[in-house]
């Protein structure tokens, strides 16, 4: 059986030599020597309220209720709140963690147990306001559809070291699609193969990768042998890049159908390791795709998307309260994050995994206009300033980065927009952000735009 795979290997390699030079998702070296491997980001969908678990406001709690200084709100826009907002401190109760004394909520308590861990950046902006925008500012560098995702840079830079399975993989759960859509991991204008395999954890791991009825996988190496064959005689006729980036797709999908559902079965872990994620084994869940993206990392997937909605606490139903439904909503979040932590440190794989946790911005010292006369907490959508932490991968660990006025409403120290971050993870990964770049419509363009500068200061 060995023989007769390899030998179908070689026969395979001499029929397309032209498909194998052309493999767009074979390894690639990057401008320097990187500091991180691998990424998995962590995506609160929604974005949490970071003054109730990052970023403590005592001055804030003490002036809960008044109504908002005219500098803080007077000619801003915000999404659901007209009028002077009533301030609004936190309900939750902060302490320091670590030798580092890093301030978390009592809603995280896993989480602010690895503090010198941690590196917490609490002078994060952006310039959108509203959910899509935002998110796509994050990903795609650009609060319009159209631009490769972080991820499709990536791999549009590095490829893959497994070439069984994608090199982009994202997982989603809370029940919702982030507001961006598929774009937020699309491949933009870059050769479709660098966008996100979405990956299920439950079901089949992957929608239609499965062989029909009455198709074996003898006779689907078959097809795809003669389409390729079709596609060959094309893209020499044609010279389209796009159609060897399709015979590229087709043979990744064929092995995927064997690779992938091995990586993505987490019962073949052990008892102690699922319970300690919170996981449950065929359940579509955050627990499960925090295990699952430790296992396609440990498998050469080299960027990991987490998408997890349900994080837009505007208070217009309990579930959505800062108080008690931020406290229920964290405790899954809270002990999956940290058991993702401690796993990847106890393999030895965070040293060279950079793990990113973050929403797409922040939430607002005040109350939200909609729901400022109920009994139910809420916050507004808030660009201005808000919190994120990152870990492994070359991150200096146990630190808090910048800081915000003594009522949360402004960067004071060290701002880092949302092209400052993608610059330095492409640092992390080996690459000068504003040389990874890609010809299209006349001009390079490239994940930061013309802007981003590299946070030199939280890099160990």
């Amino acid at each position: 059986m060995a023989m007769a795979s390899l030998l179908a290997d070689e026969s395979q390699a001499n029929q397309g030599s032209q498909i194998d030079r052309a493999n767009p998702l074979l390894p690639k070296e990057p401008h320097f020597k990187p500091k991180a491997k691998n990424v998995i980001f962590l995506h609160m969908a929604g974005s949490p309220p970071h003054l109730d678990l990052l970023d403590y406001k005592p001055e804030l709690v003490k002036r809960s209720d008044e109504p908002c200084p005219d500098e803080f709100y007077a000619g801003k826009q915000f999404a659901f709140t007209n009028g002077r907002p009533k301030l609004l401190g936190t309900p939750h109760q902060f302490k320091q963690f670590g030798e580092s004394g890093t301030w978390f909520s009592d809603a995280i308590p896993n989480l602010a147990s690895m503090a010198d861990d941690l590196c917490v950046i609490k002078s994060m902006n952006t310039d959108q306001f509203n959910h899509a925008p935002a998110q796509l500012m994050l990903y795609t560098g650009s609060p319009r559809m159209g631009r490769p995702s972080i991820g499709s840079w990536v791999t549009y830079g590095l490829g893959t070291e497994n070439q069984d399975l994608p090199g982009f993989v994202v997982l989603l759960s809370g029940g919702l699609n982030p507001s961006a859509g598929n774009t937020a991991w699309g491949s933009g204008f870059l050769p479709s193969v660098f966008q996100g395999v979405q990956c299920r954890s439950k079901g089949d791991p992957v929608l239609f990768a499965s062989n029909p009825q009455g198709m074996d996988r003898e006779l689907r190496r078959i097809s795809l042998d003669a389409i390729n064959g079709l596609n060959g005689i094309q893209a020499k006729e044609l010279g389209d890049a796009e159609t060897l980036t399709r015979i590229a797709q087709y043979e990744l999908a064929f092995r995927m159908q064997v690779s992938v559902p091995e990586v993505m079965d987490i019962s073949r872990e052990t008892e102690k390791t699922i319970t300690t994620y919170g996981a449950k084994p065929g359940d579509a869940s955050f627990a499960n795709n925090c295990l699952l993206a430790r296992r396609l990392v440990e498998n050469g997937v080299r960027y990991v998307q987490l998408f997890d909605w349900g994080w837009d606490f505007h208070g217009t139903n309990p579930n959505e309260s800062i108080a008690d439904g931020l406290t229920r909503r964290c405790k899954p979040m809270d002990q999956a994050v940290a058991a993702l932590l401690k796993d990847l440190k106890e393999r030895g794989l965070l040293e060279e995994t950079l793990v990113v946790w973050s929403g797409e911005f922040g939430r607002t010292p005040f109350r939200e206009g909609r729901t400022a006369k109920g009994k139910v907490l809420g916050r507004d959508h808030f660009p201005d300033a808000y919190s994120m932490f990152m870990a492994g991968g070359g991150i200096k660990p146990g630190i808090s980065y910048g800081a915000t006025d003594p009522l949360g409403f402004s960067v004071t120290e060290n701002k880092v927009h949302t092209h400052d971050l993608q610059a330095t993870l492409m640092h992390l990964l080996g690459f000068d952000h504003e040389k990874l770049t890609h010809f299209y419509q006349g001009r390079n363009f490239r994940l930061t735009d013309v802007h981003g500068k590299v946070i030199h200061d939280i890099l160990a």
